[in-house]
């Protein structure tokens, strides 16, 4: 699939591009990638990366998973951002089998949203700022990766169904992932039988949690982020294109360009 773009040893590396929005508008492809932990490319794989053109990478995981295992090779001309949007820490491997999964999950999400809301809306604004590629990731490309890869196709218009359904995609890295988890840990049981699983359910329930919190995704990033229409203007003029080409002007964008965190000071609606 055009989507999935095949590495040796990334499991979860695909492209947001082609999703049609409401207004019949279309994300660009080449332009907005999610991916599992890039700290594991080299060789062949680091160059298929690089032919790719990313010059933003997002890693949303800890800085202590960063220690501990790496994070994607510098890169003179790459942009890095270490923006951990998770506070509280889980072991995915222990979560109670008894417990409802993807019940568990949509509320882990939850906590995200409500504890990395200044990380989050940096995320955002580095998205909406981004000339070239930018890519964001976490470690297995799934939860806090599935989150802003929501909150991003919301905001460029795109319809729940789509969206629950790119965050399902998980579901073909699954078996790799839980075969990089038994060789990380030989010996150890995994007690989750849900490990690497992302079905639509999960996000369905957090979409449904977020709208029945705030209204509507969009309500929730622009009342609880502080996220202005000059950012998603700019999140419109760089990602979606129609016929005529890109849907928002180049004053636009730069102006967005000029200062990427105005965004945030300018609120009407500061983070609660």
């Amino acid at each position: 699939m055009r989507r999935h773009i095949a590495f040796e040893r990334l499991h979860n590396f695909r492209d947001l591009g082609g999703y049609r929005t409401a207004d019949g508008s279309v994300v660009r492809w080449g332009r907005l990638f999610r991916s599992d932990s890039l700290a594991k490319l080299r060789g062949e794989d680091w160059d298929r990366f690089l032919s790719l053109g990313v010059r933003t990478v997002i890693d949303l995981r800890y800085p202590w998973e960063i220690e501990a295992k790496g994070r994607v090779p510098h890169h003179d001309e790459m942009a890095y951002h270490n923006l951990s949007i998770e506070h509280r820490p889980y072991d995915q491997a222990e979560i109670d089998p008894d417990a409802d999964p993807w019940r568990f999950l949509a509320d882990r999400y939850a906590e995200v949203a409500l504890d990395g809301v200044a990380e989050l809306r940096q995320t955002l604004e580095v998205i909406a700022s981004a000339d070239e590629p930018l890519v964001f990731h976490c470690a297995s490309g799934k939860d806090r990766t599935g989150l802003v890869a929501a909150l991003v196709l919301s905001l460029l218009g795109v319809p729940e169904d789509d969206i629950v359904r790119d965050f399902a995609l998980t579901e073909l890295a699954t078996d790799r992932l839980i075969a990089d988890w038994r060789a990380a840990h030989p010996g150890r049981e995994l007690k989750w039988p849900g490990y690497g699983r992302a079905p639509a359910e999960i996000m369905r329930l957090f979409l449904a949690d977020l709208a029945a919190a705030h209204g509507s995704v969009r309500d929730y990033v622009t009342d609880r982020l502080g996220v202005d229409e000059k950012l998603i203007s700019a999140f419109r003029g760089r990602y979606l294109q129609d016929e005529h080409g890109p849907v928002a002007g180049p004053e636009v964008l730069a102006e967005f360009r000029a200062d990427p965190t105005q965004a945030a000071r300018e609120a009407s609606h500061p983070s609660k």
